[in-house]
């Protein structure tokens, strides 16, 4: 009688897997993992400075629709509070700095860098420029409010740069965390003039001028970008900072007002 009872048993459990089989396989489809199996997708978090936040939407768009099994996903914030993040241990796969001084700093924490883009300073004012500001020395003029950002964000430091250059003293009306605040305060009137990167005075027409300044008396931005190195998805990581050097996101970045870097 036992051995009769146990070959039933060991039927009904082969039996239970045979039917339990194709739920099983079914289970997990289209979840994210790491391991680029079928059905994987992998979910990208890029810390990115707060000027490429218009066209960094279309690079990923872009990016997502050529690598349909990767999810990109950002965060933009000016380069100094990205570098903060990245010391603290924010999770995050890559990062994309509009200053190579700041990725420099972050050389324990990064693979190799590369720029991807460069980027110029311009003066921007209210639409129809009701001031009437031709150049970096009008920013001195009493009664104009100027708006710059914080010495330690990369367009303050540049702002700071080409102004010390001139000997033109100026005496902001406020400091902003990055350089879309210091846009937002020109675009709203509550500031009559600021210096932003030539890319985000393009982002808003209609809205706010740009007035040029002479290469002479500009400064070039640079934007690295590289892979961090507690990516739990390293290799995808990488692959994403090399495709922004690629043909596809030039263009775009092109498209977008940046220049060669």
């Amino acid at each position: 009688m036992p051995r009769p009872l146990n070959r039933r048993r060991a039927a009904t459990a082969v039996l239970a897997a045979a039917l339990l089989a194709p739920l099983a396989a079914g289970c997990g489809s289209g979840e994210d993992t790491a391991d680029g199996g079928a059905g994987s997708r992998v979910r990208l978090t890029v810390l990115a400075a707060s000027s490429l936040s218009d066209v960094f939407k279309t690079a990923g768009a872009a990016y997502e629709k050529e690598h349909p099994g990767t999810k990109v996903a950002f965060s933009f914030a000016g380069s100094q509070e990205l570098a903060a993040q990245v010391r603290n241990g924010a999770p995050a796969d890559a990062l994309v700095t509009a200053d190579e001084k700041t990725m420099d700093g972050l050389g324990a924490d990064t693979g190799k860098p590369t720029v991807i883009a460069r980027n110029r300073l311009v003066i921007a004012v209210g639409e129809g420029n009701p001031e009437k500001v031709r150049g970096l020395g009008d920013l001195a003029e009493d009664g104009l409010a100027v708006v710059l950002a914080a010495p330690e964000v990369p367009v303050g430091r540049y702002s700071r740069q080409i102004l010390d250059k001139q000997g033109i003293r100026v005496k902001p009306v406020s400091e902003e965390p990055n350089v879309r605040a210091v846009l937002s305060k020109v675009e709203l009137g509550e500031a009559d003039a600021g210096l932003v990167y030539a890319t985000d005075a393009d982002s808003v027409p209609g809205k706010v001028d740009a007035v040029a300044i002479p290469d002479a008396q500009n400064a070039v931005a640079s934007y690295p970008a590289a892979a961090l190195k507690d990516s739990p998805h390293g290799a995808e990581a990488q692959a994403f900072v090399n495709w922004l050097s690629g043909p596809k996101a030039q263009k775009i970045l092109r498209a977008a007002g940046f220049q060669q870097p």
